[in-house]
C-alpha cells in the first residue's frame, strides 16, 4: 500500500514517469552513478559469463543511466523518472541495533526519483524534487524535518544534498527516510550524457538529480510508531485506506 501510494502520487501529481528497471547491471553502469569503484565493498555481485553483474543498491543506478551515451533534445528536458524496486546493499562495516531491525537491511524496497535537466535548471529542480519527497510524509501525516548536509556528509558526487528525517517515537529521534541530491555534471561526464543547447549548435553535459521518494520500510516503521493506539492497534492513515480495502485500523484479533 505504501509503495503504490508513493508511485501514484509521483506519477499522477508530480509528473514522474514510472519505469520498471533491471535489478542487475554492468560495472560501467555502476561507475556512471559513482557506486564504482569507491563503494564496491558495499555491493552484491553475481557471476555472468566471463564477468559479473551487480545488484542495484538503488534504482538511481538504472534510471540515471537511461540517458547514458545519449544526446537529448533540449525541449525534452527535464526528464523525470520514478521506480519502486528492491535495493541490495551489503552494509559492510555496519553494526549496532539498527542492523537487527527494519532500519538497515541487506534488501529493502524504496521508491526512487531521478531527474535529468539542463545546466541552468538543476538547482530549482532539486528544490522541487525535495518538495515531492516531503509531500509523501505530509500526506501520511508524519512529523519530519529537512536538513541541508554539510560537505563532509555528502556523497562525493553531489553538489548539494537535503536529508529528510522522519520522527520515530520508539527511538525518540528523527531518522533519515529520504536523501535528495543534485550531482551537477559529475555523473553525466562518466556516462557521456549530453543535451543539445537551446540554439541547437552545441552539446552540453546534462545535470542529474536523485532522491528517495521514499524508503518504504522506514515509512512503515514511522506509520506504525506514530499511529499506534493505547490498545496496541494501529490506525491506518486516510491516504492509505483506498489501498487496503477501506480498512481503518489493524490490530490483534
Amino acid at each position: 500500500a505504501l509503495g503504490q501510494f508513493m508511485l501514484d502520487l509521483h506519477t499522477t501529481e508530480h509528473g514522474y514517469e514510472e519505469v520498471i528497471p533491471p535489478l542487475m547491471v554492468r560495472d560501467e553502469v555502476l561507475f556512471g552513478t559513482n557506486q564504482l569503484p569507491k563503494f564496491e565493498e558495499d555491493l552484491f555481485f553475481t557471476p555472468h559469463g566471463d564477468g559479473r553483474l551487480g545488484l542495484i543498491p538503488t534504482a538511481e543506478v538504472p534510471l540515471t543511466n537511461l540517458v547514458r551515451e545519449e544526446i537529448t533534445a533540449h525541449e525534452k528536458l527535464p526528464l523525470r523518472y520514478t521506480a519502486l524496486t528492491p535495493c541490495f546493499r551489503s552494509e559492510a562495516g555496519s553494526a549496532g541495533r539498527d542492523t537487527r531491525g527494519m532500519l538497515r537491511q541487506h534488501q529493502f524496497y524504496k521508491v526512487e526519483l531521478v531527474s535529468i535537466t539542463d545546466q541552468e535548471s538543476s538547482l530549482a529542480e532539486h528544490e522541487r524534487m525535495t518538495e515531492c519527497a516531503e509531500e509523501v510524509l505530509k500526506r501520511l501525516g508524519l512529523p519530519f524535518r529537512t536538513m541541508t548536509l554539510c560537505t563532509g556528509d555528502m556523497g562525493f558526487g553531489a553538489r548539494k544534498t537535503y536529508d529528510i528525517e522522519v520522527w520515530l517515537p520508539g527511538q525518540n529521534a528523527y531518522r533519515e527516510i529520504s536523501s535528495c541530491s543534485v550531482c551537477g555534471d559529475f555523473q553525466a561526464r562518466r556516462m557521456d550524457a549530453r543535451y543539445k543547447d537551446k540554439d541547437g549548435k552545441g552539446n552540453r553535459f546534462v545535470h542529474t538529480l536523485n532522491g528517495s521518494g521514499t524508503a518504504v520500510g522506514r515509512a512503515l516503521i514511522a506509520v506504525i510508531e506514530n499511529y499506534q493506539n493505547v490498545d496496541g492497534s494501529v490506525t491506518i492513515p486516510e491516504v492509505l485506506r483506498p489501498y487496503m480495502g477501506g480498512l481503518a485500523k489493524i490490530g490483534p484479533k
